[in-house]
């Protein structure tokens, strides 16, 4: 799962110092013509989603904060004991590194680098937080996607703590983009078909694409009321992601949500995504019914025998 963490920091060095005029490179093509994207990239990242209440209204780390929250972040959590490293320790993680521009938020649009949310968007994040927290596994369903191995967290991707690659192959029909986190493959059509009909729900939503000059931009829609994306979403959920390979080793990823069920505003993310050329996919041998899901509700049956009467989870 950690594969190359010496080249996509080099990568990410070599972002940093040269300008972003002198990256710019005529766009490869592919043999009918397309903006080739292929390749394998890794969109990992340390940068959160939202930028941290503590830092309102500071877009940018200075030097100092970026190499203490980078520390912090590929610590293995100092604050727990090293004789219970967890799931994972932190070898296996590949988290990343801050974005190249210092960014303190994966968020650029609302200013201010946080999810704007409805009063209705709230109440649904408080009820899924006290859900988990009272039920966390009274049945295999209580438990996430991801837990289970039915699938990644969604379509778009925001950045986990390891596996965090697109591999990307084109057809003239087809785009397919092979996540491989929870090894789901997105199969994405570009050649104007239309999306399925809005009673079809599926995992990831239902995606289809066109290409605007260089750009591929991929409409995603059609969630299921089981998706459980990397932030809050409904149903209703209209995803827009935007491929521009600006340079060899280089592709500008940014995606807008819009939903306003939950959502005051649409909002945007802008992450560069880097390639990998020496990067190796091993199987995800994650399937559901795993023998980890087992142990979840064994223990949690255990840890309800063991706790007082009357007493709180």
């Amino acid at each position: 799962m950690v594969r190359s963490v010496t080249l996509v920091n080099v990568v990410l060095v070599l972002l940093i110092a040269v300008p972003a005029v002198s990256q710019s490179v005529d766009t490869a093509r592919t043999p009918w013509g397309d903006p080739d994207l292929q390749g394998v990239w890794s969109y990992a990242t340390l940068t959160p989603l939202e930028r941290a209440p503590e830092l309102e209204g500071r877009p940018f780390y200075s030097p100092e904060e970026e190499a203490a929250y980078t520390t912090l972040r590929k610590s293995d959590r100092p604050d727990r004991p090293g004789v219970d490293p967890g799931g994972y320790n932190a070898l296996w993680w590949d988290g990343g590194w801050v974005l190249p521009d210092h960014r303190t938020s994966q968020i650029v649009d609302p200013p201010t680098g946080r999810l704007p949310l409805k009063a209705a968007g709230k109440a649904q994040a408080a009820a899924r937080g006290e859900r988990r927290r009272m039920h966390p596994a009274d049945s295999w369903t209580d438990r996430t996607n991801w837990d289970r191995c039915l699938t990644y967290h969604g379509v778009p991707p925001v950045g986990t703590n390891y596996n965090n690659t697109y591999p990307i192959l084109q057809t003239p029909n087809i785009v397919a983009i092979h996540v491989e986190n929870i090894h789901d493959v997105r199969l994405i059509p570009i050649d104007g078909r239309p999306q399925l009909d809005g009673a079809i729900r599926q995992w990831n939503g239902d995606s289809r694409a066109h290409w605007e000059g260089n750009t591929l931009v991929v409409e995603t829609r059609n969630y299921s009321d089981k998706t459980e994306l990397r932030f809050l979403s409904t149903p209703n959920t209209r995803a827009v992601e935007r491929f521009t390979r600006i340079g060899s080793d280089r592709i500008d990823y940014q995606f807008t949500i819009e939903d306003d069920e939950i959502y005051a505003q649409p909002w945007t993310v802008d992450r560069p995504m880097a390639l990998l050329d020496d990067y190796v996919i091993y199987e995800y041998a994650c399937h559901e019914g795993n023998y980890a899901m087992t142990n979840i509700l064994a223990g949690e049956r255990d840890r309800e025998e063991r706790a007082p009467v009357g007493g709180t989870r």
